[in-house]
């Protein structure tokens, strides 16, 4: 790096091993020198050119030359969108020539550390101005088949057009504008009301929807460096969740459900764990069985698209009923929907169970039932699909809490 601020030619450089790992995205042996095995270090300098209205135009040269993949070829210069006066007047213009100057050789600095880490190219103009907000509405119209997931994504993208310019270019989603949206999350209020704030696993779940965006930004080529990954993200709050002791679950199997089919679904879920999503898509060709493992079934996971191959007891098997044509679905028929809610509700209430349960609650209920009965932690959390065992150890807390209250149930007045 230079802060010499004139046009040069400079060729100094220094020579190091290079291997085919590092040489990333450049034309193969573009700056290798002929028949040496090495590769010449890069060096960022900033430059100035003189242009109309006594302005100069500030610009990075690279050399040896840095291979440009909007244009196929390679170039020594990046002009910045950044001017200064080339002969002052006044106060003004000096400091804006003095704060320019500075915010210039920011960018450099970064050019060669990003150069040095073999992690620079270049995003052309088109790219850096996609709107970032289209792209993010894109990205959650793509999850339409998965309803909360979608309905997640859905509001994190309302929460960030309130907050961000429209249209907001690709080239603005900085780790600054990351770390202010994070706290707008962490302080805004509700859609549904002017004085709440808005949850903190609320903001958890937003603010993982918008680094899964700017995350796949990065990975589709659409910015240079990813600013997410320096940013912590959002802590999930301890919640209670809800899910059916084995003595309410009797309760729940020797109850009557109208529609019928809701029943068998709910009963499936809490035999498998499986989500809503994965219940209702379920086919008859995932449904497989073998001499050795007995029933299974092999299915992509809507939420997390993790391939998996799970395991299904006899009894979760004739929850299925008669066998039909492999395209068909056992559950066909349900859709998730507010009458569908109300018919779970009067169902569960009918059972003689006051708490509040959501399908997903049954999912819940697979977990804790299979800790409490003795299943390690392992092996619970690759039967819920999990990715991280840390997902699957909240369950362990709803454990230990119910032998805290086992152990305060014998009482002895001691005086």
């Amino acid at each position: 790096m230079s802060s010499n601020w004139r046009e040069s030619h400079d060729t100094s450089s220094a020579d190091k091993k290079w291997s085919s790992k590092s040489q990333g995205d450049w034309p193969q042996g573009y700056h290798s020198k002929k028949g040496s095995g090495t590769i010449t270090e890069m060096k960022v300098s900033l430059r100035q050119k003189s242009i109309s209205n006594g302005r100069v135009r500030l610009y990075l040269d690279f050399y040896p030359p840095i291979f440009n993949p909007s244009t196929g070829k390679p170039t020594r210069r990046e002009f910045l969108e950044l001017f200064l006066f080339e002969k002052p007047k006044n106060t003004v213009e000096r400091d804006h020539n003095k704060e320019t100057k500075i915010l210039a050789e920011n960018v450099c600095a970064q050019r060669q550390l990003q150069i040095q880490s073999s992690n620079y190219g270049f995003i052309d103009k088109t790219k850096r101005n996609l709107d970032f907000l289209q792209y993010f509405k894109d990205l959650a119209e793509n999850r339409k088949t998965s309803k909360g997931n979608y309905d997640n994504w859905l509001s994190s993208y309302n929460y960030l057009v309130d907050f961000a310019p429209t249209p907001l270019p690709m080239s603005s989603v900085t780790e600054s504008f990351c770390n202010e949206f994070k706290n707008h999350l962490l302080t805004t209020k509700t859609k549904k009301s002017d004085k709440a704030r808005l949850s903190q696993n609320a903001a958890h779940s937003y603010f993982n929807k918008f680094k899964a965006a700017v995350s796949q930004a990065y990975r589709d080529g659409l910015l240079n460096v990813n600013p997410i990954d320096r940013i912590d993200g959002i802590k999930q709050a301890d919640t209670q969740r809800e899910f059916l002791t084995q003595e309410e679950l009797d309760k729940l199997v020797k109850t009557d459900c109208d529609p019928p089919l809701l029943k068998n679904a709910s009963l499936f879920a809490v035999l498998t764990g499986l989500r809503w999503s994965d219940v209702t898509a379920l086919t008859w060709r995932q449904v497989q069985h073998s001499e050795s493992s007995g029933y299974f079934i092999r299915f992509i996971q809507k939420k997390t698209k993790g391939s998996e191959t799970h395991p299904i007891s006899d009894t979760a098997f004739s929850l299925l009923g008669e066998r039909k044509e492999d395209s068909q679905r056992p559950f066909d028929g349900l859709t998730y929907s507010a009458w569908l809610n109300m018919k779970l509700k009067l169902w569960v209430g009918a059972a003689g169970i006051k708490k509040n349960i959501t399908f997903h609650c049954f999912r819940h209920t697979y977990a804790t039932l299979q800790l409490s009965q003795g299943t390690d932690i392992f092996t619970v959390s690759k039967l819920l699909g999990h990715r991280d065992v840390k997902t699957t150890q909240i369950y362990t807390k709803i454990i230990d809490q119910k032998k805290k209250e086992a152990a305060d149930k014998i009482k002895i007045d001691l005086k």
